[in-house]
């Protein structure tokens, strides 16, 4: 897990490897791009990368 959400990893733990992995990234760019707080953007990672798994999986 990324050094940056230490703090967000019961909120993590709980997810699909590829969705953990995915809101990860998501929220990387959120904080790097949008200038988001960590904790607005592991939240909406989480929701983004899930909405994205289940595009992908149908």
């Amino acid at each position: 897990m990324d050094w940056m959400f230490e703090d967000f990893k019961t909120d993590l733990d709980g997810l699909n490897p590829k969705v953990r992995e995915k809101a990860l990234e998501i929220a990387k760019e959120l904080i790097e791009k949008e200038d988001f707080s960590k904790e607005k953007a592991i939240k909406k990672a989480i929701v983004m990368a899930e909405e994205w798994f289940y595009d992908i999986e149908g």
